[in-house]
C-alpha cells in the first residue's frame, strides 16, 4: 500500500507504460499520415467523447473505491473484534486455571487472521498461523476448505468448554460469542468482496470506451496541434489511461500489489495488541519502507 502523499511517476507508468508506448506510436503515425496524405480527417466532436468516457471511467472508479474502503472498514472491525475477544477472554478468566485457555483463544485469533489473510491473497498458510496452533489444532484446521473458519469454530468449542468447567458463566459466554459473531460477519463481508468482481459490463465498456478514445485522440487534435500532436495526445491519453489503471488495482483490495490494503500490517497490528495483552513480548510493527508498506 502505497503512503506517501504523490505517487512516484514511476509507480504512474509502470502500470500504463504499454498502451501508452502504443498509443504515442499511433499519434505518430496519425500526424505523419495527416501532412503526408492530400485527405484530411474529419473533425470529431471530442468534447463530447471525453465527457462521456469521463463519466465511465469516473463511475468505474467510485465503484472499485467503494469496495477498497469497504474492505477497509472490515478489516478495522476484525481489528477491534480481536481485541475485544483478548480483554473479555482475560478478564472473564482471572483465575490461574483459566489463564492457559485465555492465552490459547489468543494464539488463536493471531492464527486466525493470518489464516484469514492468506485465503484472500490465494496464498499457501505460512508460519504466523501455523506457529500459533497446536499440532493438534493445525492439522485439524488444515483438513478443512476453510481453514480461518475451522480456527474461529475451534475457539468456540473452547470458550464452550470454559463454560463447562465452571470457569465462566452463560452471561459471560453469551458476550464471548457476540463478539464471534462479530468475527465471523467481518469474515463474510471479506470473502463476498473476494469472491464477487464487479459485473463484466462495470469492467469492459469503459476499458473499451477509454482505448477507443485515445486511438480517435490524434485525429481530432492533429490539426490544432500539428506536430506537436504526438506529445498533446499521449499526455491527455495518459489521463484517461491512468484512471482507468486506479479502478483496476483498487477493484480487489485483498490481492498483493502495492495499491491493495496492507493485510500484513494490520495482521501484525493484532498480534502485537494481543500478546501484550497477556504479557508477552511482541515483535516490531510493520513500517513503510520507499514511501509503501511492503505487504
Amino acid at each position: 500500500m502505497i503512503v506517501k502523499p504523490i505517487p512516484s511517476v514511476k509507480t504512474i507508468v509502470r502500470n500504463v507504460w504499454k498502451p501508452l508506448t502504443f498509443l504515442f506510436v499511433w499519434d505518430v503515425v496519425v500526424t505523419v499520415t495527416y501532412y503526408v496524405l492530400p485527405f484530411r480527417a474529419p473533425q470529431l466532436p471530442l468534447t463530447l467523447l471525453g465527457s462521456v468516457v469521463a463519466l465511465f471511467l469516473g463511475f468505474r472508479s467510485n465503484s472499485a473505491y467503494q469496495r477498497w474502503w469497504e474492505g477497509r472498514v472490515l478489516w478495522g472491525a476484525m481489528i477491534n473484534a480481536s481485541r475485544n475477544l483478548a480483554r473479555a477472554t482475560i478478564s472473564f478468566m482471572p483465575d490461574p486455571q483459566g489463564t492457559p485457555l485465555a492465552r490459547d483463544i489468543v494464539f488463536r485469533q493471531i492464527a486466525y487472521v493470518n489464516a484469514l489473510r492468506c485465503q484472500l491473497r490465494r496464498l499457501p498458510y505460512d508460519a504466523e498461523v501455523t506457529d500459533y496452533l497446536s499440532k493438534v489444532e493445525e492439522r485439524d484446521a488444515m483438513g478443512r476448505t476453510n481453514v480461518a473458519n475451522a480456527i474461529l469454530d475451534g475457539t468456540s468449542h473452547e470458550i464452550d468448554g470454559a463454560r463447562r468447567r465452571g470457569w465462566i458463566d452463560t452471561i459471560q459466554q453469551t458476550s464471548i460469542e457476540s463478539v464471534l459473531i462479530d468475527i465471523a460477519n467481518a469474515q463474510g463481508g471479506m470473502e463476498r468482496l473476494k469472491n464477487t468482481p464487479l459485473p463484466s459490463h462495470f469492467r469492459f465498456y469503459p476499458t473499451l470506451f477509454a482505448h477507443v478514445f485515445c486511438v480517435l485522440l490524434p485525429f481530432g487534435l492533429v490539426e490544432t496541434l500539428g506536430f506537436a500532436t504526438p506529445l498533446g495526445s499521449t499526455i491527455a491519453g495518459l489521463m484517461f489511461l491512468a484512471v482507468l489503471a486506479i479502478g483496476n488495482e483498487l477493484v480487489d483490495p485483498f490481492s498483493n500489489t502495492v495499491h491493495d490494503l496492507p493485510l500484513d500490517a494490520m495482521c501484525r497490528t493484532i498480534e502485537i495488541d494481543l500478546l501484550q495483552s497477556v504479557g508477552m513480548k511482541a515483535p516490531a510493527p510493520v513500517l513503510p519502507v520507499g514511501g509503501r508498506i511492503l505487504t
